[in-house]
């Protein structure tokens, strides 16, 4: 049998799942001792109480029978003082009169079925006073009213156990609750961190809790650490060689500049492509570790790019920017970093395009960038592989009209990852081209 259709109804928080977990069991030995109870003590023992009174007040109404007149009913009864039953002649019209109990008084339903069943000449049953039993009957002599104490039908304070019951499960829960809170507390720190290091973030961890805890948490804080060892290594590593490279390009150029103009533009053009791959792997090396996280406002950071595209001569235009809901206008993000993803988004538009649109989106949940071309596009099964580094779609996109070593969209891909977004390419509605989105959730 299949429990799926649960899983909708299943709390998502950690704390919430905690609290069912410790709460669900207390509840079901709770309903289940209060049956019990109600069952075994409310109305068994309750019955043998009412079936008790029910003979003594049987022994009274044979009393009373005894009586020669009505005025003579407390003169014949005044020997069942032992008893302690106090029988008093009443008006008629009390014989009509409703039964009544406290609403919570759940063993008085079973009392005043118990008596009027054992005893039929009993018209009323009065259990308003939890301290007395006040029965109304209709006798030879008319309407008689009797009262006794109510501990003789039932046990005194019947709802005691339960009452207890509830109270010590509420303290024993509040004390579980907050033994569970410290338990669960480094796991919600540990969540934090990996989140945080998802994001690009590097905050301060120490594993602490449980031994289950602790491990996850050594083995993150490894885990972390070797990522930022191989970032680190990759960084240094193509930092050193593009460095490396420049100085025989330098020596290029000057051994270049010294040739005919006929034989030197060819040349000085291998040696410009040259340059702009050992840039790009620069920007590569970079990755997503430049700069700290910061208050960004998105919609300047893009209108600055956009700026400056079309004073370099780019035709990128700003066509959209908007801010819904009531949250801030500002997202902690890199700015260097976004900037330049953005800045190869643009830079490919306009390559392979005639021109570039860019729409920003802020809204409570999420931050859109969106950068649009009227270029030919990339077929959907190879957009994955257009986000790999070093790929470049020949067929796909014209490759005439620049040089590049396929590492732009490679870079925004991480940056994107780098704030716990992601790069999403698709169709463009709106120029027909390559659509751009970097997503990124607040």
């Amino acid at each position: 049998m299949s429990f799926a259709w649960l899983k909708q109804y299943m709390p998502r928080g950690i704390y919430a799942r905690a609290a069912l977990i410790l709460l669900l069991p207390v509840i079901v030995v709770q309903l289940v001792v209060s049956v019990v109870f109600v069952q075994r003590h409310f109305e068994e023992v309750t019955q043998q109480m009412s079936s008790a009174a029910a003979r003594e007040v049987r022994l009274v109404l044979a009393r009373i029978g005894t009586a020669p007149s009505r005025s003579a009913i407390e003169a014949v009864t005044s020997d069942l003082a032992p008893l302690a039953i106090t029988v008093t002649p009443v008006t008629a019209r009390m014989l009509s009169e409703d039964d009544r109990r406290v609403w919570y008084d759940f063993s008085g339903i079973v009392i005043i079925e118990r008596l009027k069943l054992a005893v039929p000449q009993i018209a009323v049953v009065d259990l308003s006073n939890d301290r007395r039993v006040r029965l109304v009957l209709d006798t030879v002599h008319g309407a008689v009213e009797i009262t006794f104490d109510r501990r003789r039908v039932s046990a005194a304070a019947p709802h005691q156990l339960l009452v207890n019951m509830v109270f010590f499960s509420i303290i024993i829960t509040v004390i579980a609750f907050i033994y569970m809170r410290n338990q669960l507390r480094p796991i919600k720190r540990l969540a934090a961190a990996a989140e945080a290091f998802g994001r690009g973030r590097t905050v301060a961890y120490a594993p602490a809790g449980a031994t289950e805890v602790r491990a996850a948490g050594t083995a993150f804080v490894d885990m972390r650490n070797r990522i930022e060892r191989q970032i680190e290594t990759r960084t240094l590593m193509l930092s050193g060689v593009s460095h490396d490279l420049r100085t025989p390009l330098t020596r290029m150029r000057l051994s270049l500049s010294m040739l005919d103009d006929q034989d030197r533009a060819a040349l000085e053009q291998d040696v410009a492509d040259m340059q702009g791959m050992i840039d790009a792997f620069l920007e590569f090396a970079k990755g997503e570790g430049e700069g700290e996280p910061e208050r960004v406002d998105p919609i300047a950071l893009t209108r600055a790019l956009v700026e400056d595209a079309q004073r370099a001569g780019q035709s990128v235009t700003l066509v959209e920017s908007e801010v819904e809901g009531e949250g801030e206008g500002t997202v902690m993000l890199r700015p260097l970093a976004m900037r330049r993803a953005l800045d190869n988004l643009v830079s490919n538009a306009v390559r392979y395009g005639a021109r570039a649109e860019v729409t920003v989106r802020l809204t409570e949940k999420s931050l859109r960038f969106r950068v649009e071309d009227d270029g030919p596009g990339i077929p959907e099964d190879q957009r994955a592989d257009a986000q790999r580094p070093f790929t470049r779609l020949d067929p796909a996109r014209n490759q005439d009209k620049g040089s590049g070593v396929g590492l732009g969209l490679a870079i925004a891909t991480d940056i994107a990852r780098a704030h716990g977004g992601t790069l999403r390419l698709g169709r463009s509605s709106r120029l027909g081209g390559l659509r751009a989105d970097i997503v990124i959730a607040r």
